[in-house]
């Protein structure tokens, strides 16, 4: 604890209503940026012409993250069916933005990659995303600016034990099927 998070010994202690207050003031707060950040995504989306839905740009980004991927740690990923996964590649792959091959180390196994139009489809999407904020951010008088960035590091250090999805460097990642190059693997 830094010297500003100390709180004197005689420092009046808020009552659980204002703290109550206080917690979903908070948390409503997030949420209309959550929201925010959203409507930004789905614009940066409409701004390529390929008719794509936010969770299918969402298994995209994901397969950006994490590079190739089994279809079953795609479904668990995005928190779906193995079968709703498989018709999301299904319709990706006619758009001809991921590649779905048999992984011939175990022929049960499908394995999902972009294809170099999805790779540049996820940049353009992504460079659209980060431009829109950057500009929002602008907008902000320096010291919010400065404010938000404590705030939001914080925000995020509290999620690291939620499970939100794979970690593509972590051993849960690699427990989940996503490897190197899951069709060439190393012996």
């Amino acid at each position: 604890m830094n010297q500003q998070d100390q709180v004197p010994d005689d420092a009046p202690v808020p009552d659980d209503a204002v703290l109550d207050r206080e917690a979903e003031d908070v948390t409503l707060a997030v949420m209309a940026a959550s929201r925010l950040i959203v409507a930004l995504s789905a614009r940066a989306l409409a701004a390529v012409d390929v008719p794509l839905t936010l969770p299918q740009l969402r298994s995209l980004v994901a397969l950006h993250s994490c590079g190739p991927i089994k279809l079953a740690a795609m479904a668990a990923t995005l928190g779906v069916s193995p079968s709703t996964a498989l018709r999301m590649a299904e319709r990706l792959e006619a758009l001809t933005l991921i590649d779905r091959r048999v992984n011939p180390g175990n022929r049960r196994e499908v394995v999902l990659r972009l294809t170099p139009a999805g790779e540049e489809l996820v940049e353009t999407v992504l460079t659209h995303r980060r431009s829109e904020i950057r500009a929002l951010v602008g907008r902000l008088p320096a010291r919010q600016r400065t404010a938000l960035v404590p705030a939001l590091k914080a925000l995020t250090a509290a999620a690291d034990t939620l499970d939100l999805g794979l970690d593509p460097a972590g051993e849960a990642g690699r427990l989940a099927g996503v490897v190197d190059d899951p069709l060439n693997p190393a012996p």
